[in-house]
């Protein structure tokens, strides 16, 4: 009997060790800047020439090639001017060169990066983000706000328990510095989504997308599907050619929950989801439309569509926020259903002209109608 319990003993005790060493070695969920993500932490004295970095591990945290280099924020040499709103101090990508990091992450699971880009001269800049098997590359020469604030959200799909992060200017100009300026970079881990009782749609309130900055945002431009395979707004399709904007309720007016999709590109930028649906069943397809208080004002038109049924919903903005419940009744044609929601007009800001920005919508949902009227 004792030789029974020593035996018991010992096995407990070895669960226990295995157990710990396996959530040890488990990376943490990811949610939040990378290890020196906004470059506040600068490079010693005596690695920068003039704002240069020299050597390959001098940015903390970061590995760098290529002409890299690191400036702050305001009026430049040559008459530029950075607008850095995040912080004090960003990399500048030129000609070929990269900086990387290497991240513990879980084999499988979607992550989704957050990253403050802009062009910083007047040609044509191409920023190139990547993971051992997949990139993406964006252009960022068209400017969706007038006060650098620009941030992107990338998506990708871990294929092993550690990456590395890479952001490449793969272009190369006249001007040997000129390209891409990044000054604040995070990572979200994407959990997976439910249904919420009674709505075929996922996400329908859009509360599950990438990470914000907190301390200063303009919303994050989310890439079409064209430039990125993964989607850092799960359950939705960005199915254009321009992107669309994640808005959320601390920075902006959203109509419902925690954040919102803003249609800044016109009828280039669309987002779509695929339900299931039993054929020849009637569904009713609700949403709100209206603006994130942020100045953009004008006539607005949102048109949404469902199998063979159109909705056209008109919102008159003044920019200060408000807006308006639309729904539509269709008929199920298959199994698989695509809603899509587009805005064919283009907007700006109402006193910045420069800044694109457009309807929002929100609260989706679709619930089937037991006795149609």
């Amino acid at each position: 009997m004792s030789v029974l319990l020593l035996l018991l003993i010992c096995f407990l005790f070895l669960c226990s060790l295995f157990q710990g060493l396996s959530s040890a070695a488990a990376p943490a969920h990811l949610d939040g800047l990378l290890a020196n993500g906004n470059f506040e932490q600068s490079p010693k004295p005596s690695n920068l020439k003039k704002t240069v970095i020299i050597g390959r591990y001098s940015l903390p945290k970061w590995e760098i090639r290529g002409l890299v280099e690191y400036v702050s924020g305001g009026p430049q040499p040559g008459g530029f001017y950075f607008a850095i709103p995040r912080g004090a101090h960003a990399a500048r990508l030129g000609n070929e060169a990269s900086i990387s990091q290497v991240l513990s992450v879980k084999p499988g699971q979607l992550y989704s990066l957050t990253f403050a880009a802009t062009r910083t001269c007047a040609q044509d800049e191409v920023l190139r983000v990547s993971i051992p098997g997949q990139s993406s590359d964006l252009p960022i020469q068209t400017l969706y706000s007038t006060n650098g604030g620009d941030t992107y959200a990338w998506a990708f799909k871990a294929p092993s328990n550690r990456i590395k992060v890479t952001f490449h200017n793969p272009g190369i100009q006249e001007d040997p510095t000129c390209g891409p300026l990044l000054d604040a970079i995070a990572i979200r881990e994407m959990l997976p989504l439910r249904y919420t009782r009674g709505n075929l749609v996922k996400n329908g309130e859009f509360d599950v997308g990438p990470y914000i900055f907190k301390n200063f945002s303009t919303g994050v431009l989310l890439l079409p599907k064209q430039q990125d395979l993964y989607s850092p707004l799960p359950g939705w399709i960005v199915e254009s050619i321009k992107p669309v904007k994640y808005v959320d309720s601390k920075h902006f007016q959203v109509p419902s929950g925690s954040a919102a999709i803003e249609f800044v590109g016109g009828r280039e930028c669309a987002i779509a989801q695929i339900i299931r649906t039993v054929p020849n069943k009637i569904y009713n397809l609700s949403f709100m439309v209206g603006d994130a208080k942020n100045g953009c004002h004008g006539t607005m038109v949102v048109q949404a569509f469902a199998a063979r049924s159109t909705l056209r919903v008109n919102f008159t903005s003044q920019g200060k926020g408000g807006f308006t419940n639309a729904s539509m009744r269709f008929k199920a044609i298959s199994a698989r259903t695509r809603i899509t929601f587009y805005s064919p007009y283009y907007h700006t800001k109402l006193h910045d002209y420069g800044h694109i920005c457009g309807p929002v919508v929100d609260n989706v949902r679709v619930v089937s109608v037991r006795y149609p009227s």
